[in-house]
């Protein structure tokens, strides 16, 4: 049986979102249907709304959701209704990579993910002129309610305010945590660098102090966010407007960074990435670069000094296990990430993004109720 629910339906590239009253399907045997508490608005909600992903429209985006099981399909056995969730990425469980549990590069991580519909082709949203798309991320959780499946919730033990806050952990948060933990896998005692803190760079930044870097650096072009680096454990800040911060890199670490992470996926960022690092160092980009951008290298310093570039996507993480891990660390006091976050009620979806834009706000979370 279907329900009403309301969402903020992206129609035009470019254009704002509208909330809108449309209809969603009833969960199929496979499927959860989660009440949305809240939802994080990511970057990559803002690559699609601007048409640099291959994501149809109309759509209802949002892929950072957090709320309560209310129903579950018939074959669903991992949550139940009253469970606390957080949705996170979509995978299809059956390619070599979620065979050997590397889940974030299934082979199907695209189509999952990002063409708008069930793995059948299906939409689970439609409106009075017909389908809209839906299962962004397995969720689209813009929206008083989303369906989501058992490979891409995450029972956790949060409630109320705690659960509001939740959402980030299944995207952006984790994509910066799980680089420097699961990827880079940064040892005690060795230097980080990471260009960009945003919501993910910070992240990166409270991570490397989990693991015990003793030289934290961040580079960015807003002085409040370096200023916000420094509180969450950053050793030294560089202005990204700089002409010589390789330069400086090189200085505060003794020589150059054992790790480097460019959150911007700006080539020329990349490039500073490579240059900064240490001999042997190890550098990740994770940030969504425009459709066709290259890297460019040094060739002769990158093959002569053994240096690694990979690229991450979503920290790869375990949701099932990174997810909880990064809530037992934040209610220790070591992972602090609520200090990124400002509350936007649902109706102010517009509002967040905008901020984010903007730079005013790091991490909006809207609050559906």
């Amino acid at each position: 049986m279907t329900m009403q629910i309301t969402a903020a339906v992206a129609r035009n590239v470019g254009g704002e979102l509208s909330l809108e009253n449309i209809t969603l399907d009833a969960p199929r045997a496979d499927e959860i249907l989660v009440k949305i508490t809240a939802t994080g608005v990511c970057h990559t909600d803002l690559a699609v709304m601007a048409g640099h992903l291959p994501t149809p429209m109309p759509v209802v985006l949002g892929h950072e959701g957090a709320g309560i099981v209310e129903a579950v399909g018939a074959k669903v056995t991992k949550v139940a209704p009253g469970d606390s969730v957080v949705i996170t990425y979509n995978s299809c469980g059956s390619c070599p990579s979620c065979q050997d549990g590397a889940m974030s590069y299934c082979y199907e991580f695209f189509p999952r993910n990002f063409f708008g519909t069930r793995a059948d082709g299906s939409v689970a949203l439609k409106d009075s002129s017909g389908p809209v798309h839906s299962n962004f991320f397995g969720q689209s959780s813009f929206a008083s309610h989303a369906l989501a499946n058992e490979r891409n919730v995450v029972k956790v033990d949060a409630t109320g305010d705690d659960l509001a806050l939740m959402g980030p952990l299944a995207c952006g948060i984790q994509t910066g945590a799980g680089t420097v933990m699961n990827a880079l896998k940064v040892q005690s005692g060795k230097s980080f660098v990471v260009f960009g803190a945003g919501s993910v760079g910070l992240a990166a930044v409270m991570a490397a102090k989990v693991q015990g870097a003793t030289t934290i650096i961040a580079v960015d072009l807003h002085d409040t966010r370096l200023k916000l680096a420094k509180e969450l454990g950053a050793t030294h800040t560089f202005n990204a407007g700089a002409d010589d911060v390789v330069d400086q890199i090189k200085l505060a670490t003794g020589g150059g960074a054992n790790y480097a992470l460019d959150t911007t996926g700006l080539p020329p960022v990349i490039r500073q990435a490579v240059d900064s690092m240490a001999p042997r160092g190890k550098a990740a980009v994770l940030g969504a670069p425009m459709p066709g951008s290259e890297i460019s290298v040094d060739n002769t310093d990158f093959m002569s000094t053994g240096k690694t570039l990979m690229g991450v996507v979503e920290g790869e993480s375990d949701g099932d296990t990174f997810i909880p891990k990064l809530i037992d660390l934040w209610r220790a006091g070591k992972f602090p990430f609520d200090k990124l976050v400002k509350f936007y009620a649902f109706d102010q979806i517009n509002t967040a993004i905008h901020d984010s834009h903007e730079g005013t706000a790091i991490k909006p979370i809207l609050r559906m109720t």
